[in-house]
């Protein structure tokens, strides 16, 4: 039985007195017929990529972000597989030009036994990439069905914060399972690999205690419903919008579009701004001059025209609470009150009640004070006097 060295000296031999036998006008040709195979291989190739831009629309779910990456994540693949397999068979059909017999060598000895194992292995990863995008692609139609069906706006939240936490681990657990196959076909042991797999994730626990912490603190935020995708928060000194919640880390997105990632070891103390209901809370100065209890009057009157919008009604809940005068500041008495409005429009609701509540008061003759600055001259100084 020859060895794997040996067969590669033969082949390599063999295809050098194939050449050296040619004629001029041969090596013309094969020349010609060669560069012919691999311009056909890079038209297919770009053929290919124009196809599957067309098809990207035609995927199935939602027309977002998410779709988008998944897009392009499968053409990428589906490109690589389809180049692998132009590169495989331009490089037999040379070969066969040539005179090498390609054929022969696959099927006997070292030739059979790698193209047996490379095929293997390449199905393997094509059915782990197929299960893991069907995997995604499964619960995102589970979870567009449940957010159809569900009337609270808190049930959406949880479940768009779910989606990603249940597809990252079905296609993580997809992935280590390919993996392991794909290193039993090339001759790795999985079996002392496993046992060893608990030495190793005890040793590792032991050296990750943050990484383990944030992914429990964050399973407890996530089954407490302290937090979901979609709350405003403040964590840490930064607020901002929910954008994402991964296995380990949370994500904020202030108004100026700054992301604050945080792990969840770190978010302690989480306000959440949005939960259930908010208020917006109004702390109006009028001057001493002012009639308070006609100032209390037009704050009452006017958010009860407000609530009576119809641009605004379905935002507030409850009617204006006017508690009362709060302070007796420098320039003038402070008047609190707010308003309880559903989650993440107390802001729009509390721009709009300013505005009005100023045109109000300018209407009714109430004043708002506003920082002065008095200059008081200094008295012309006196001639000394005169002694005769």
């Amino acid at each position: 039985m020859t060895t794997a060295s040996e067969q590669l000296i033969h082949a390599t031999r063999d295809l050098i007195l194939n050449l050296m036998e040619l004629s001029p006008l041969e090596l013309a040709v094969n020349s010609a017929l060669s560069l012919g195979v691999v311009g056909v291989a890079v038209l297919a190739a770009h053929l290919v990529r124009a196809a599957l831009r067309r098809a990207a629309s035609v995927l199935p779910g939602p027309s977002d972000a998410e779709k988008h990456v998944r897009t392009r994540r499968v053409a990428r693949f589906t490109v690589t597989v389809f180049d692998g397999a132009l590169v495989l068979a331009a490089v037999y059909v040379v070969c066969r030009i040539w005179g090498f017999d390609v054929g022969a060598w696959m099927s006997r000895g070292l030739g059979e036994r790698l193209v047996r194992s490379l095929l293997r292995i390449a199905f393997l990863i094509v059915i782990s990439f197929a299960a893991m995008e069907i995997a995604g692609l499964l619960i995102n139609q589970l979870v567009g069905r449940l957010l159809e069906n569900a009337t609270r706006r808190r049930q959406k939240a949880q479940l768009n914060t779910l989606a990603p936490l249940m597809r990252g681990v079905a296609q993580t657990a997809i992935i280590i399972i390919g993996a392991l196959m794909v290193m039993s076909e090339i001759g790795v042991q999985i079996g002392p690999l496993l046992a060893g797999a608990g030495v190793v994730g005890i040793a590792v626990g032991f050296g990750a205690q943050t990484l383990v912490k944030d992914f429990i603190t964050g399973v407890f935020l996530l089954a407490e419903d302290i937090v979901a995708v979609g709350d405003v928060v403040n964590i840490g000194g930064f607020g901002g919008l929910v954008e994402q919640m991964t296995l380990r880390t949370i994500r904020l997105r202030d108004f100026d579009g700054t992301l604050h990632v945080f792990p969840y070891s770190e978010a302690q103390v989480v306000h959440n701004l949005t939960k259930s209901f908010s208020y917006y809370v109004f702390n109006l100065q009028i001057s001493y001059d002012s009639d308070i209890d006609k100032a209390i009057e037009v704050m009452r009157d006017t958010g009860a025209k407000l609530m009576a919008d119809p641009a605004y009604s379905e935002f507030i809940m409850e009617p204006i609470e006017v508690v009362g005068v709060d302070s007796l500041a420098d320039s003038g008495v402070v008047i609190k009150a707010r308003i309880k409005t559903r989650p993440i429009q107390q802001w729009n609701v509390g721009r709009e009640y300013n505005k009005r509540i100023k045109q109000a008061f300018d209407a009714n003759g109430i004043e708002i004070p506003y920082p002065h600055l008095k200059l008081v001259a200094a008295p012309a100084p006196q001639p000394p006097p005169t002694t005769l």
